[in-house]
């Protein structure tokens, strides 16, 4: 065993050579917990259920619609992350489309796409995820959940927009393959939820912004019920206009396997 001194010194390297890698800013510090606080306040919501109508808009403004529905379950702790499942009912083209997200931290999400046309389930490869989904402006990467520790934070500055006192914070993805070097998040001061988020692309140019709009309290959990996502470069636009959220429904992990995309069809 060395002696105290020796250990001491050995102490004072190891706390020297790692001190940058764990250094953070006080604007990356306020990032992270506003970030943090915002994370918290939608826990404990168990799982939920929805309905909801997509609305593509192509740069001339021509529309389409589908009617989809939204599964979640709530992660186990922040090691993991939720899982959800998406499955398209109309229009007939689309319609049994299914889309099941595991959510990871640093490694990169599981996801599985249900295609009725070839009749088999594809596992989505991670390079593939910052394409976009059944032809919407939402990424596949957009539809599995923002989970704290996948990013890195810094508070950038406060704003108030239509009256409303905001967080502006940047997150940089820390996991691999992300089609974004960054995102900018607007979080309101009030009760904490994220009202619009700016993506900019692999070439660090804006792609798209999102606004989530029309807000609601369930007992304590807060939903938006549209997300509006505008692409920048396409000048197209994807709606998703939710219903009414219900939770605790009574799903758990069984429901969010591979399996259940098989008896969808």
């Amino acid at each position: 065993m060395p002696k105290p001194s020796l250990r001491l010194a050995i102490a004072l390297a190891l706390a020297l050579f790692a001190a940058p890698a764990f250094a953070q800013s006080e604007a990356q510090k306020k990032g992270y917990e506003i970030s943090a606080r915002s994370d918290a306040s939608d826990r404990g919501f168990g799982d939920s259920r929805v309905e909801a109508t997509m609305i593509l808009r192509n740069a001339a403004g021509q529309s389409t619609e589908r009617a989809l529905s939204f599964q979640t379950l709530e992660k186990e702790n922040d090691d993991v992350g939720d899982k959800s499942l998406v499955v398209f009912k109309s229009p007939r083209d689309v319609e049994g489309t299914a889309l099941l997200s595991h959510a990871n931290i640093l490694t990169p999400d599981d996801q599985w796409l249900y295609l009725p046309a070839l009749k088999r389930v594809k596992r989505i490869s991670s390079a593939n995820k910052s394409g976009p989904f059944v032809g919407s402006e939402f990424a596949f990467e957009d539809f599995t959940a923002t989970e704290l520790k996948k990013y890195a934070y810094e508070w950038l500055r406060e704003e108030t927009v239509d009256g409303v006192v905001m967080d502006v914070v940047s997150r940089t993805p820390l996991y691999e393959n992300s089609g974004y070097t960054k995102q900018i998040a607007w979080v309101d001061q009030d009760v904490f939820q994220v009202r619009k988020v700016e993506f900019y692309d692999r070439k660090a140019a804006l792609l798209k912004t999102l606004w989530l709009e029309d807000y609601r309290e369930y007992d304590g959990v807060w939903r938006s019920h549209k997300f509006r996502m505008v692409n920048h470069q396409s000048g197209k636009e994807t709606d998703l206009v939710y219903g009414d959220f219900a939770f605790k429904t009574g799903f758990g992990p069984s429901d969010f396997t591979p399996a259940v995309l098989e008896r969808i069809r």
